[in-house]
């Protein structure tokens, strides 16, 4: 998606972005940034605010269950991986963790 015009920050980085922007999970000069980007780009501006309802839509009717520790940890686990380069295989990923052997 581009709205055709040149922008400092081009609207790929804007978009591949987003949900960190969404998150507060970048730097402040990176925030600033993108939001001058929304400022002067209809398009990532639309795409900003409909992301940003669903956020809220999910929030509302999903946001009361809370999620098993054990389960948080394995998906910042594979997220923290994913965000140092690191590969993870479909098969890491979706396997089930081994039972605990009794001794």
């Amino acid at each position: 998606m581009s709205c055709g015009e040149p922008h400092e920050t081009d609207c790929s980085e804007v978009l591949d972005h987003l949900y960190e922007f969404l998150d507060s999970e970048m730097p402040d000069v990176d925030r600033d940034k993108f939001q001058h980007h929304f400022e002067e780009c209809s398009p990532c501006l639309e795409k900003y605010g409909l992301e940003q309802a669903v956020k809220k839509l999910v929030k509302r009717c999903c946001g009361h269950d809370d999620v098993p520790a054990d389960l948080r940890a394995k998906v910042m686990g594979r997220i923290e991986l994913i965000r140092s380069g690191q590969t993870v295989s479909e098969r890491d990923v979706t396997k089930a963790p081994a039972a605990p052997q009794e001794s």
